[in-house]
C-alpha cells in the first residue's frame, strides 16, 4: 500500500511538527510541513500532494486566498484541501469537523485521532 501524501501548512511551527510526527507514526502517511501560506502553491507544486491541511488565519496569506490558489492550478485543483482553525462559534465546539466556505475544517486544538478520521473521509483506501 502507497503512502498518502500530506501537506500541512500552519503559521505555527509546533502544530506542523506534531500533525508530522503523528501521522507519520501510522505508517500510512507521508507528511511536508509549510509555514507560510505564501509558500504553498509551491510546495504543493513539488509534493504533489493527495490531501491539504491548511491553518484559515496565517500572518503573511489567508488560508482561503492560499485554497483559491491551489485551485487554479490545473495539476492541483483536484487535491482536497481540509481548512485547520481556531475561529469556531461556541455551538459548534462540540464538533471536530465542520465546514467553511464550503471545505470541511477541523477546530483546533487538534486532536490527532479527529484529523486521522478527516483524512480518511476525504481519502478512503
Amino acid at each position: 500500500m502507497s503512502k498518502k501524501r500530506i501537506l500541512v501548512v500552519d503559521d505555527e511551527t509546533s502544530i506542523t511538527r506534531l500533525l508530522k510526527l503523528n501521522l507519520e507514526q501510522t505508517g500510512n502517511y507521508e507528511v511536508r510541513e509549510e509555514n507560510l501560506g505564501a509558500r504553498t502553491l509551491e510546495a504543493a507544486r513539488e509534493f504533489k500532494p493527495d490531501l491539504v491541511l491548511l491553518d484559515v488565519m496565517m500572518p503573511d496569506m489567508d488560508g482561503g486566498d492560499v485554497a483559491a490558489g491551489l485551485k487554479q492550478d490545473p495539476a492541483l485543483r483536484k487535491t482536497p484541501v481540509v481548512f485547520l482553525t481556531a475561529a469556531v462559534k461556541k455551538e459548534e465546539l462540540g464538533a471536530p469537523e465542520g465546514k467553511i466556505g464550503g471545505r470541511m475544517y477541523i477546530a483546533k486544538p487538534l486532536n490527532v485521532k479527529g484529523v486521522i478520521g478527516v483524512i480518511e473521509k476525504m481519502l478512503p483506501k
